[in-house]
């Protein structure tokens, strides 16, 4: 109703209304002159402002997200920078903050020391990505040193039991998933790399597919019979690589794994080629939540694999770790136009 005013309403019972209302007006004064209850006094004094609402952080990057801009959680423990190729790459581990606001994890289990140099190298990868390929791989890295928050483990071990950093472990997950969404409506399936580094006595990069030492000596028709790959952290792509020559164990291994593809370009990895599996008593880190978590062990778009790199030569100083990312762009590549059919361009 254009032009319709309220204040010039007037009801049939209108002066009805307005004749019960001093009535019922006169009849309170009354009662307040006849020794009724006083009304209360008017506060005289300031009045406090009610608590402020406090929204919850939020529990992930909130969109409109752009390619290429860096988003973080509330408290900028986290960050996640956009990216448009189906490659995610973590950093759980490297980050060197320590608030003295956040408590030292001391749980039974926690795992404290951090991974030198591995956010670093994470963003050396990124950028040569990039400089190769005019694509940005996704890449998330938790800024926390690892006594305060463990980036690679359940909520409870993780916070150490604080609490207080329940939200930045849900956002740091969630963006994980908002990039696998991102790959999967770009048409594609992906890959996680989560970027770790070991003390070990070999000078390896170790490639961890959620298969043991102990399972990995075990020869291809073992590893056939027994279903290994379905309980692999790359099950999916074991199904659907574009190269069907490579699927099932030879991922693992064959000549278009990924330690082949590394071995070729002067890297040594295990599981690969020349060095199928750790030998007994050698020390091997096969993977950890997020490459099961994340991972295409229960059918998820991104396939995920746990690199752990050695020190001397790949993460001790910038000059190794510029050569070490052009050797590690360059194998994954390879790999996805082989797995993926991503052309990189």
């Amino acid at each position: 109703m254009s032009g319709f005013r309220l204040s010039s309403f007037r009801s049939p019972n209108y002066l009805g209304v307005r004749r019960n209302a001093r009535h019922i007006a006169w009849l309170l004064i009354f009662a307040a002159c006849s020794g009724g209850e006083a009304p209360m006094p008017a506060p005289t004094g300031p009045v406090a402002p009610p608590d402020p609402v406090v929204p919850p952080s939020p529990t992930g990057p909130v969109g409109p997200l752009v390619v290429g801009q860096t988003y973080t959680d509330k408290a900028a423990y986290v960050e996640y920078l956009v990216g448009d190729a189906p490659l995610v790459l973590v950093a759980p581990h490297g980050g060197a903050l320590t608030p003295a606001t956040l408590p030292d994890r001391t749980c039974s289990a926690c795992v404290t020391v951090a991974d030198a140099n591995t956010q670093e190298l994470t963003r050396a990868v990124a950028d040569t990505f990039f400089a190769r390929t005019g694509k940005r791989p996704h890449i998330v890295i938790n800024r926390l040193h690892r006594r305060k928050f463990d980036a690679n483990r359940d909520v409870t071990e993780a916070t150490g039991g604080n609490r207080g950093l329940d939200t930045t472990w849900l956002w740091m997950h969630a963006a994980i998933d908002s990039a696998r969404s991102r790959v999967v409506r770009s048409g594609t399936r992906g890959l996680l790399i989560d970027m770790h580094g070991h003390g070990h006595d070999v000078p390896r990069l170790e490639l961890g597919y959620l298969l043991s030492a102990a399972t990995l000596r075990q020869d291809n028709a073992t590893l056939v019979a027994s279903g290994a790959m379905a309980r692999t952290s790359i099950a999916q792509l074991a199904t659907s690589s574009r190269s069907t020559a490579d699927r099932g164990v030879a991922l693992l291994r064959g000549p278009n794994s990924l330690g082949a593809l590394l071995v070729a370009r002067g890297v040594p990895a295990v599981p690969s080629p020349t060095d199928p599996a750790p030998l007994v008593g050698e020390e091997y880190f096969n993977g950890g939540y997020n490459t099961e978590r994340h991972g295409s062990l229960d059918g998820a778009a991104l396939d995920a694999i746990q690199i752990e790199h050695h020190f001397t030569g790949v993460r001790d100083n910038a000059t190794t770790r510029g050569v070490y990312a052009r050797s590690l762009v360059q194998a994954l590549l390879a790999y996805l136009a082989l797995h993926y059919g991503w052309p990189g361009t």
